[in-house]
């Protein structure tokens, strides 16, 4: 039955991107939507079961990984302080008025704090997308979204382990953050030190795309690593990327784990996000839906924007960043799920916030091919 669906997903999202394409907008966007049409919201062809959220995870990994592949390291390096800015601010500004939003609907105070703390995540995978459709993955705005999602990962998760350990739950602070320590020194070092030993020793081997599998693996190793620490699978992904590009196997490995994400992995990630949503239910809450999708909205797009201005962008980059900081993607999503767990959200605030989290991840695709079309038309003029 998988197999059937598999392929009704591979062939509508390459015609809803086309589409999307034509009328101005970056095909990830007519993925995202053509997930809600084939998903149960609509026409029912398509379910979401574990294995098309497992392929689903594989394809969000490899988008992470091409991204880290694709980085430049000057221009990284170049947007730390911008990223700094741009990831703290990003998340004192929701953290904050999420907490009062909260406290306004009736939350008790741990509630409120864990809805700002869920308004502060952001998964970039959707902005990787749109700006590489754009070639602006390694533009100093790219950078700066790039660095600004680890640093966003890294305190969005420290701030619920601090939450959780204070609310009754089995968690341990110190743990926690030690964890995060022990999983960037010694990613990093993998990166730098490992990696190139891996790839090297793979190359003589006398089997089919040896180095390929070699990337693969340090990939999805990078990645099981980063998840087994309490930080996001894609961080993994993307630190592994970075480290092979410092290799002379980038090339061959970007152009054919390139090939293989974009034709089958990546785009069952896209149009899963829109099978994942059950809109049944949704007129009860329509309000709620509507103020806290604004909230969302605006809180990281003026928070991250803040923060790009601070560290010396121009205003029309400043707010570029802060739109590619919108999304919050399938990491608010597995927040959302531990808050319902610990009954820090309720049934009723669970099913919204995944609405909530589907807007974001919807308006992000549009609002940056707008922002960078007109930065564009703005240098040609000048």
């Amino acid at each position: 039955m998988f197999i059937l669906q598999l392929a009704a997903i591979l062939f509508a999202s390459k015609i809803a991107g086309d589409v999307s394409v034509r009328l101005g907008q970056p095909a990830v966007l007519g993925k995202l939507l053509i997930g809600i049409v084939l998903g149960p919201t609509v026409l029912g062809i398509v379910s979401d079961t574990e294995i098309l959220k497992e392929v689903s995870q594989i394809g969000v990994i490899l988008l992470m990984f091409i991204a880290g592949l694709e980085t430049d390291m000057e221009q990284f390096k170049r947007t730390g302080k911008a990223a700094t800015f741009v990831g703290v601010l990003g998340i004192i500004v929701p953290l904050s008025l999420g907490y009062v939003a909260g406290e306004m609907i009736g939350l008790s105070t741990a509630q409120a704090v864990f809805l700002g703390l869920l308004l502060s995540a952001t998964s970039v995978s959707i902005s990787v997308q749109v700006l590489k459709e754009m070639n602006k993955l390694q533009s100093k705005e790219g950078s700066a979204i790039l660095g600004a999602a680890v640093i966003d990962d890294i305190l969005v998760i420290i701030g619920l382990a601090f939450l959780m350990s204070l609310t009754g739950s089995d968690v341990e602070l110190g743990a926690v953050i030690l964890k995060k320590v022990v999983f960037f020194a010694l990613a990093i070092l993998a990166a730098w030190k490992i990696v190139p030993l891996i790839l090297r020793w793979f190359a003589p081997l006398r089997v089919d795309e040896a180095i390929i599998s070699a990337g693969l693996i340090i990939c999805f190793s990078f990645a099981y690593f980063a998840e087994a620490t309490g930080v996001a699978a894609i961080i993994g992904a993307y630190i592994a990327g970075l480290g092979i590009s410092f290799t002379d196997y980038k090339e061959e490995i970007f152009h054919k784990v390139e090939t293989i994400s974009y034709s089958i992995f990546v785009p069952v990630f896209f149009t899963s996000i829109g099978v994942a949503v059950e809109l049944s239910g949704v007129g009860q809450h329509l309000w709620l839906i509507v103020g806290l999708s604004v909230l969302a909205i605006l809180t990281k797009l003026i928070g991250a924007a803040l923060g790009a201005k601070l560290a010396g962008f121009a205003w029309k980059s400043s707010v570029a960043v802060g739109a590619g900081m919108i999304s919050r993607g399938e990491v608010a999503l597995i927040i959302a799920g531990i808050g319902l767990e610990a009954k820090l959200l309720t049934t009723d605030l669970f099913s919204t916030i995944v609405v909530v989290v589907l807007v974001t991840t919807l308006v992000t695709p549009p609002l940056l091919k707008m922002l960078f079309a007109e930065k564009r038309a703005m240098k040609e003029v000048a």
